[in-house]
């Protein structure tokens, strides 16, 4: 318990773990299937709440960047698929927000705790880890490690 309330990201060169969730349609999402493109990973604690907002709305504001950098975005907690499409509509996010139910993918990533610890990662096209940090970075310095 106190590894994840002050414990580290995962180490950057480590093997990114494979994961399966659900995004806010329903849809499965896969980490292994993004083999050959960057991912980021945005672990936060809430929708539509201030600091959540504002990081991802900077990662919709970059989204441009993201998609010439070859990355998919994928924002990533345990509430609801219902309050996932109100929030992703709300700010029109162009990337997919994941379920992360018990937040088990969210302990894989060190991310867990009472609340989401707002984590960020940017995995390589080879599925390894290029970037984690916690809080919440500038989007062009999370991207500047897919380059």
């Amino acid at each position: 318990m106190l590894s994840s309330l002050f414990g580290s990201p995962l180490p950057v060169g480590a093997e990114a773990p494979d994961f399966e969730l659900p995004d806010q349609d329903g849809n499965a999402v896969r980490l292994s299937d993004f083999r050959g493109k960057n991912v980021v990973l945005v672990f936060y604690p809430g929708d539509d709440t201030p600091t959540c907002t504002k990081q991802l709305c900077e990662f919709r504001d970059a989204w441009a960047d993201a998609k010439r950098s070859n990355t998919a975005v994928f924002g990533v907690n345990p509430w609801s698929e219902g309050s996932h499409v109100k929030f992703r509509a709300k700010y029109k996010l162009p990337f997919p927000l994941l379920v992360d139910k018990g937040q088990r993918v969210g302990s894989l990533y060190r991310a867990s705790s009472l609340i989401v610890r707002r984590t960020v990662y940017l995995i390589g096209p080879d599925g390894r880890i290029r970037y984690a940090e916690r809080g919440k970075p500038d989007p062009a310095a999370v991207l500047a490690a897919a380059l």
